[in-house]
C-alpha cells in the first residue's frame, strides 16, 4: 500500500494554510494527488473569517500550482452530515486539525472526530497552530494487540517505511509465557522493511497511560503517534480508558488514527 490520494480539510481558521502546506509536502513525498474539501459552516461567512472563507479555493489552487501538484477543490454539503459529503471514502489519507474553541463554529462539527470514526481510512490529526511542513522522523506506535491498533499499524506503513525511528509502545502488557505481542509486531514490521524497537511500561501504579505514552514520546523525541481509534465517542478506549480522548486533543504531537 502507498498513499496515492490524499484529502485535506479547508476552513477559514488560521491553521488551514499550514495544514495545506503539510498535505502538499506529503503528496510530494508519496507522488500523490490532493483533494481540498471546504468544510466551512455558514457562520464562517458572517464574521471576521468571511474574507478567508471566500478565498479558500483561490488559496488552495494557488498552492497546488506552486507545488506543480494535481488536485481538486470540493465543497462539503452543508445541509447534511452524511459521510459521503466529506469525500473521505475516496482517499488514502485524510489531513485534519484538532478543533479549537475560537474557530469551532466555523468548521463542520464532524471534523475531525466524526471523520476518524466513519472514514474507513487513516486520519492525520494535527495539533492547533502546527506550523511544520514535515513530520515523521521518529514515530511511536501505540500497541495493545487489538483490531484497531493492528489496522492503524498497517495504515501507517507508508510512513513507517520512511522514518528514521519506530518505537512500539505497550502499556501494562498482560503476562504471556509464550510470545511477546510487541516482539511479534517488531518481527512483522521487519518483513515490511521497518526496523523498530519496543518500549514497555510495566508498572501502572504511579502513572497514567497518557503520561506513560508522552514519557515515551519525550525519550524517543517522537513527532508522530500512530494509534487505533476505539469505541463510539471514546477514542483509544481499550488502551487509555476514560482518558482516551485526550490523545485526539493532545497539544503538541500529530496523531495518525485509524478505526
Amino acid at each position: 500500500m502507498n498513499y496515492k490520494d490524499m484529502l485535506v480539510f479547508l476552513d477559514a481558521g488560521n491553521d488551514t494554510e499550514s495544514r495545506v502546506d503539510l498535505a502538499i509536502s506529503l503528496c510530494q513525498q508519496f507522488n500523490a494527488r490532493l483533494t481540498g474539501v471546504d468544510v466551512s459552516t455558514s457562520e464562517a461567512y458572517g464574521n471576521e473569517y468571511a474574507e478567508r472563507a471566500v478565498r479558500l479555493e483561490e488559496m488552495f489552487t494557488a498552492r497546488l500550482q506552486q507545488a506543480s501538484l494535481t488536485g481538486t477543490y470540493r465543497v462539503a454539503e452543508k445541509r447534511t452530515a452524511s459521510w459521503k459529503d466529506f469525500y473521505a471514502h475516496y482517499t488514502d489519507l485524510v489531513v485534519a486539525t484538532q478543533r479549537e474553541e475560537s474557530t469551532d463554529p466555523i468548521t463542520a462539527k464532524e471534523i475531525p472526530g466524526g471523520i476518524v470514526m466513519s472514514a474507513g481510512v487513516p486520519v492525520l490529526v494535527l495539533p492547533p497552530r502546527w506550523r511544520n511542513s514535515a513530520l515523521g522522523e521518529s514515530v511511536v506506535l501505540a500497541w495493545n494487540a487489538s483490531r484497531e491498533s493492528t489496522r492503524a499499524m498497517h495504515d501507517a506503513l507508508p510512513f513507517l517505511r520512511r522514518v528514521s525511528r519506530v518505537t512500539i509502545f505497550e502499556f501494562a502488557p498482560p503476562a504471556d509465557d509464550v510470545d511477546s505481542a510487541p516482539d511479534l509486531v517488531r518481527k512483522h514490521l521487519s518483513h515490511h522493511g521497518v526496523n523498530s524497537e519496543i518500549f514497555t511500561w510495566p508498572d501502572v501504579r504511579d502513572i497514567s497511560p497518557m503520561d506513560a505514552l508522552f514519557s515515551c514520546l519525550d525519550r524517543q523525541q517522537a513527532d508522530l503517534i500512530v494509534a487505533g481509534a476505539f469505541g463510539h465517542s471514546s477514542l483509544m478506549e481499550s488502551l487509555f480508558g476514560s482518558a482516551s480522548e485526550d490523545l485526539l486533543h493532545n497539544p503538541t504531537v500529530p496523531v495518525l488514527m485509524s478505526h
